[in-house]
């Protein structure tokens, strides 16, 4: 079976997922680092390079190849999700919106290899590849995002990522 086929099976199912039925839905892939061909390299100053596994009106699966520059703190809109560590370790951020509408840090974790961790809605991060990693993750969100919201903290300012 290829792995779009196996991508259609679970994920076509899904109407208006739940927070449970998403990481039910992930769990099931099952997917590895080696059920991807061709995984799209970092470029060369940027946090991440992305590739887009699936999406329709319900959800998406998107698989990101990471560098050791970190990206920038953002939401993901009206989305909630899942984000499985596929190899390496991820440095993520959490944060909390501040009295001046910026985002303010409240605490980093490490995520090594297999872990899963839910993206909440309107929930803020930024994650990186920590201890010189190959970090690669995959990521299951619904509905699929729209309306991402992308902090400059140095310039104290928001911006909403435009969905074209």
């Amino acid at each position: 079976m290829t792995l779009t086929t196996k991508l259609e099976n679970v994920l076509d199912s899904l109407i208006s997922p739940t927070k449970t039925e998403l990481k039910n839905a992930l769990l099931q892939l099952d997917i590895t680092v080696n059920d991807l061909a061709s995984l799209p390299e970092p470029f060369e100053g940027k946090p991440y390079n992305r590739k887009l596994l699936y999406k329709n009106k319900e959800v998406e699966m998107l698989v990101m190849n990471w560098s050791q520059l970190e990206c920038a703190p953002h939401d993901h809109g009206d989305s909630h999700g899942w984000i499985q560590v596929l190899s390496g370790t991820s440095l993520n951020t959490v944060y909390e919106i501040s009295q001046n509408g910026l985002p303010t840090e409240l605490f980093h974790e490490f995520h090594h290899k297999g872990k899963i961790y839910f993206a909440p809605k309107k929930g803020i991060h930024k994650m990186k590849a920590s201890n010189e990693t190959d970090l690669v993750t995959l990521h299951l969100y619904s509905p699929p995002i729209t309306g991402m919201k992308v902090y400059d903290l140095e310039k104290c300012a928001a911006c909403v990522v435009s969905d074209d």
